[in-house]
């Protein structure tokens, strides 16, 4: 007999077998998948949960760039409004609602609330103007814009870039600041610290606010834990963040199963102001790992409706073969060890019409006693529907794809050795 002189290599579908096997939360599932095979996707099929999934290597580097940045490839670097106003002497209904500083726009000084009248010539004045707006941007390079604004016609001539996208946005409607958290996720405008980052560099340039606020995540879909229980950390002066039970395997390749909590860390910028929170059923997933520790451990109020109800969450590994699989390995309890998955975070202020910035006014007024704003100036028209459509209630359902990328447990884990038993 001779001695081996090392373990045999596995196959693709072998290395996903076992991955699954030793990390897949719903262990009484893993007897319905079929131990040999060549077809790695049918493996995957074969869990009933769907949010384990697999990437081939054609598409795995993209996904994790999706998953783990917000980058946006051939972008101008700004967001639109589309608002037809009666009596509006303006016909041109796309205005310019967000400018990404770090972008073609923002460094070209392209005014937020300008309004677009044409795009490479051609006017955008009609009920179709959103469609051919976009049209234009898709498939063009380089974009001239014309845009009104301060009665003035301002001409932008723009470079489509690959841009990171911030997540983090402010706005003010009637004296009260909204802080709009869009997703979590490590490499932002903020391309160290990522979501967090960018909050934490607000909050500790107004750290000494007195006025009370609304963090918005309303359509948060979640991301990164590491991210949403960092930017948690910002509100919660001690105590536990978030509590979660794991399945991994150990230095011999086997399952096994864990738990940790979280604990805070005193001394942030966040956790002496005033706030709430605004909430929609979109809000899943990393979102409500966020919402359920500053509702819990910081006494911040939620307003609007009951989050989407994901407590679970998936670990990202780049297997041997060079894909991407994405498993479901983890289940989450709030602060006080209360669970949510299918259920959802009910809010402390209910919002019967709809989680909206109308609604979350409301509230602060009546938690903190702000006084009504007293309107200085007559607003434009075109400052009137600006503000109209930032009020206006979001009502848009929770969708199964909408939530495909939640949830991730962290950045990708790479195997160095494999402990694998033919």
């Amino acid at each position: 007999m001779e001695p081996v002189e090392s373990t045999p290599e596995p196959t693709a579908y072998e290395f996903n077998y076992w991955l699954l096997n030793q990390t897949y939360l719903y262990e009484e599932e893993l007897k319905n998948l079929p131990e040999t095979g060549d077809s790695i996707p049918q493996l995957y099929s074969a869990l009933e949960d769907r949010y384990t999934r697999y990437y081939p290597p054609s598409k795995s580097e993209a996904a994790e760039a999706h998953m783990n940045t917000s980058i946006v490839e051939g972008d101008l670097g700004m967001e639109y409004l589309v608002i037809y106003t009666e009596g509006d002497d303006l016909s041109y209904p796309i205005l310019i609602s967000r400018v990404y500083a770090d972008s073609p726009a923002g460094r070209a000084k392209v005014p937020r609330y300008g309004r677009i009248i044409s795009a490479n010539g051609i006017l955008l004045d009609g009920y179709d103007s959103k469609v051919v707006y976009d049209s234009i941007v898709a498939y063009s390079a380089n974009v001239s814009l014309t845009i009104f604004f301060n009665d003035s016609l301002l001409q932008f001539d723009l470079t489509k870039e690959t841009i990171y996208a911030p997540t983090v946005f402010l706005d003010t409607l009637e004296g009260v600041t909204f802080v709009t958290i869009t997703e979590f996720k490590e490499s932002t405008a903020d391309r160290e610290k990522g979501t967090f980052g960018e909050l934490r560099a607000y909050l500790d340039s107004t750290k000494n606010e007195p006025s009370p606020r609304v963090l918005d995540l309303r359509n948060n879909p979640g991301g990164l834990i590491s991210q949403c229980m960092s930017a948690a950390d910002l509100f919660v002066k001690d105590g536990s963040i978030s509590i979660r039970k794991m399945v991994s395997f150990n230095n011999d390749g086997k399952r096994s199963h864990s738990s940790a909590t979280y604990k805070a860390k005193p001394g942030d910028s966040g956790e002496n102001g005033k706030y709430l929170v605004l909430a929609n059923r979109a809000s899943a997933s990393c979102a409500e790992i966020f919402i359920a520790a500053v509702k819990e451990q910081g006494n911040i109020p939620l307003v609007g409706e009951t989050t989407f109800g994901k407590g679970i969450g998936q670990a990202q590994w780049k297997t041997l073969e060079g894909g991407l699989a994405v498993i479901t390995n983890l289940e989450f309890y709030t602060p006080k060890g209360n669970t949510y998955h299918k259920k959802g975070i009910a809010p402390d202020i209910d919002c019967p019409e709809g989680a909206s910035r109308a609604c979350a006014l409301d509230a602060i007024k009546k938690l903190y006693s702000v006084p009504p704003q007293t309107q200085t100036a007559k607003l434009s028209t075109t400052e009137l529907a600006v503000k109209e459509a930032l009020l206006a209630a979001t009502k848009k359902d929770a969708t199964a794809k909408g939530f495909d990328i939640g949830g991730a447990l962290d950045s990708v884990v790479y195997f160095i050795n494999y402990p694998y038993t033919p």
